[in-house]
């Protein structure tokens, strides 16, 4: 089993966890990195896996540190399904919308201020955020789910905000179930 941290490492913002086993390959949360000069330049950057490897998302909670890059996710390949509780799934039905509006006004001032020349497009549109929302699975608290055969989930109340999650992952490699939490 390889557990790759991608965001979250020595800081609280961009969330995401890469875990490779069993042939399987997972994300858990796909943040967006927020504050201090370099952030953007961060959120452009390439994924540093191939989006399309990816067999599903859990998502802990809706916060766009966590949830933010979705869309971006899924404009680049990802087609599987993002497993999140339901107060999550709901709220990702108003968050993701309005970052994406942000990142389309942002995108239009940017090319106000650069008169048309070589302006940054927007990070994802209102477009890619409504069909990133279209993979959203929600899922009860302390129900266990499959997502794929080897794995077993569980979302575990965390009480941080509405629909926040503590999740439970047992996967099964070489006959042996490790637990990740």
């Amino acid at each position: 089993m390889q557990l790759s941290f991608l965001g979250a490492a020595r800081e609280v913002t961009g969330s995401c966890f890469l875990v490779e086993a069993a042939g399987i390959r997972f994300l858990v949360d796909c943040g967006m990195a927020q504050g201090g000069r370099e952030a953007p330049a961060r959120n452009r950057e390439p994924f540093k896996f191939d989006p399309a490897s990816i067999d599903f998302v859990l998502l802990t909670h809706a916060h766009i540190d966590h949830s933010g890059l979705l869309p971006k996710l899924t404009r680049a390949g990802f087609k599987g399904p993002i497993y999140a509780t339901a107060a999550t799934v709901d709220l990702l039905g108003v968050m993701l919308p309005d970052s994406a509006h942000i990142q389309e006004s942002d995108a239009k001032r940017d090319a106000k201020r650069s008169r048309g020349k070589n302006p940054m497009p927007p990070l994802y549109t209102l477009q890619d955020a409504r069909e990133c929302l279209k993979q959203a699975r929600g899922v009860d608290y302390d129900r266990e789910f499959a997502p794929r055969v080897g794995v077993r989930c569980r979302f575990r109340d965390a009480g941080h905000i509405l629909g926040s999650s503590i999740i439970e992952v047992w996967v099964t490699e070489y006959g042996r179930a490790t637990k990740l939490v």
